[in-house]
């Protein structure tokens, strides 16, 4: 029997990410675990560096064709990402 101000896990979790501000890290990590998923396993192969920072973004990929491929998609991928991620985590793609 639950007493009046037990909590579920997931609302226990909820209320540590908001009071230690850790959503965004946690949902921008997810969306880098996620990367050869939902970039298909060619993509994520040729991806040497890839990260997030002030909603940017980061990609460094090893070929240039991919790289053209990749920016005429920004858009969408950016998408892609902030439905994944179930919010605005992503505003920007940064090839390098």
């Amino acid at each position: 029997m639950r007493k009046p101000n037990d909590k579920s896990i997931k609302e226990a979790m909820d209320q540590l990410f908001q009071v230690y501000k850790l959503q965004q890290k946690f949902d921008e990590t997810a969306l880098i675990a996620a990367w050869p998923e939902m970039m298909g396993v060619a993509i994520a192969n040729r991806t040497k560096e890839l990260y997030i920072r002030q909603k940017k973004l980061f990609v460094r990929v090893e070929s240039s064709v991919i790289k053209n491929e990749l920016m005429m998609m920004r858009s969408q991928i950016i998408e892609k990402m902030n439905e994944r991620a179930g919010g605005e985590v992503i505003l920007e793609i940064v090839l390098l």
